[in-house]
């Protein structure tokens, strides 16, 4: 009876371990994309909060790294992640869209998608992906660029793409007009209110475009770094916020229009950058950021 009670756990022991060999060897389904328009709710990051926006005409220098989590994941936009693909991420820009990224270090220039929220740490402009980062001609650490939104495909992406503010006012409820005639007092009826985008409802969304892995070569203009600590439209207030983070007070007039900006600098390095970003950010200074000039 003992051997007869052994061999019966041995059985189970043995189908128990059949079980588990093959969940262990059940595939996962693959990542279904759903790609739709997203700006998003305010977040925060790195002991920060990160205000999302929708913007046309964007353009700003900073710093770039390349992604560090790579693996098989949907990104904000509903895209299925690729380490291979021209796509980067940013951390309150509309998503998807199209910019242009210029190294300044080497001239290379390069245009990407972006379509998802990064990179977190704070002081860094943009996250490209592996592919992306090595046509850029990046190394290891952070690479100084500038990134400009490619305005038409952005507003492509804004007005055919679920989600975004053109779809969203044609799915508001039509409301119906009465029509009265003149010549017959009480008499009424109703029609439905016309609407020239009405079609767009059932369209559906663009396919994203694959954009070429390819390069352009331009000069170098590398620049010194910067942390900017904010931007005033009158420039008494610039002054006070200058003399609080150390910093100076210099006129702008750019894609975001005329401002005054209280700039701390210049640095050399990244580091001193860094610090000097820290130290800004902990003055209470939230809207602080690396610049490349």
């Amino acid at each position: 009876m003992k051997q007869a009670a052994g061999c019966y756990a041995v059985r189970w022991l043995l189908l128990l371990s059949g079980l588990a060999l093959a969940g262990c060897h059940k595939q996962v389904p693959p990542l279904a994309s759903h790609i739709h328009y997203e700006v998003g709710a305010a977040y925060m990051a790195d002991g920060r909060w990160l205000y999302p926006r929708q913007e046309f005409a964007y353009r700003e220098t900073g710093l770039a790294v390349m992604d560090t989590n790579t693996s098989p994941r949907l990104t904000a936009d509903g895209e299925v992640y690729d380490p291979q693909a021209m796509a980067g991420a940013h951390p309150t820009l509309q998503l998807p869209i199209q910019v242009t990224v210029r190294n300044l270090d080497n001239g290379r220039q390069i245009t990407v998608r972006l379509n998802d929220r990064g990179p977190a740490q704070r002081g860094r402009l943009l996250s490209l992906t592996p592919r992306a980062a090595q046509l850029l001609g990046m190394g290891q650490g952070p690479a100084r660029v500038e990134v400009v939104e490619d305005e038409l495909p952005s507003r492509v992406f804004a007005e055919t793409l679920p989600g975004g503010p053109l779809l969203a006012m044609n799915a508001a409820p039509v409301e119906t007009v009465r029509e009265e005639a003149l010549d017959a007092p009480g008499r009424q009826s109703t029609v439905a209110a016309p609407s020239a985008v009405q079609n767009a409802v059932g369209t559906p969304p663009v396919a994203l475009p694959v954009l070429p892995a390819t390069y352009v070569q331009n000069i170098p203009t590398a620049g010194s770094l910067w942390v900017e600590t904010g931007r005033f439209t009158q420039r008494s207030y610039a002054a006070m916020e200058a003399a609080k983070a150390g910093g100076t007070v210099r006129y702008a007039n750019d894609s975001r229009g005329p401002a005054w900006g209280v700039r701390v600098g210049p640095f050399q390095t990244v580091n001193e950058a860094d610090t000097a970003l820290d130290q800004a950010l902990g003055l209470g200074l939230t809207g602080a950021h690396i610049v490349v000039e």
